[in-house]
């Protein structure tokens, strides 16, 4: 997920409607560079960010979002955040739902348990600080893996909430890129 240095992954004011609030330039990344991404249609990063992204997104086979990340993204119209892969949706409100969306109300081990068994053989991203929190606290995370812009927003919503206990983190790659430091850390057990 794409997070500014002072961990926000929205700006101020996000929602339905309203998108990331003041925080897209999030993802300036995604089209300002010369290398076309191989996996998604229309990005055109670095040929660093290309490498990374594309290396990334070409292990996804599910992503799972909170409700807040499904409706400031605005996949609530029926898009997903992957071109390939089915979106869950975590949530105890209902939600519009298509043939690439399903609703999952009974807790994060049974949104990621969902998502695992349609991801087959590939990964799960999660979505969202939500999503993130809950499932680092079961224990259900292997890595995090961030795009650091280099900017402070001073406000908008945290990519991380509150944890029950600290969460150490091993950092596996660094890869310093235009507008973008991509950041990829195992969770220690």
């Amino acid at each position: 997920l794409a997070v500014s240095v002072d961990g926000y992954i929205t700006g101020r004011d996000p929602g339905a409607g309203r998108g990331l609030g003041d925080g897209s330039m999030l993802f300036d990344w995604y089209f300002d560079g010369d290398t076309p991404s191989q996996v998604f249609g229309g990005f055109r990063l670095s040929e660093q960010s290309a490498r990374v992204f594309d290396s990334l997104a070409g292990r996804v086979g599910a992503s799972l979002a909170g409700r807040n990340t499904y409706e400031d993204s605005e996949w609530i119209h029926g898009g997903t955040p992957h071109p390939t892969a089915p979106l869950f949706v975590l949530s105890h409100r209902p939600v519009p739902t298509n043939e690439r969306q399903t609703l999952v109300t009974t807790g994060i081990t049974d949104a990621v348990a969902a998502a695992r068994a349609a991801a087959g053989d590939k990964d799960v991203a999660l979505m969202g600080g939500g999503v993130a929190t809950a499932a680092l606290a079961a224990g259900l995370v292997a890595e995090v893996i961030l795009h650091q812009v280099p900017i402070l927003l001073g406000g908008g919503r945290p990519f991380f909430q509150s944890l029950p206990e600290h969460v150490g983190l091993r950092l596996v790659e660094a890869v310093p890129a235009p507008g973008v430091t991509h950041l990829h850390y195992e969770v220690g057990r």
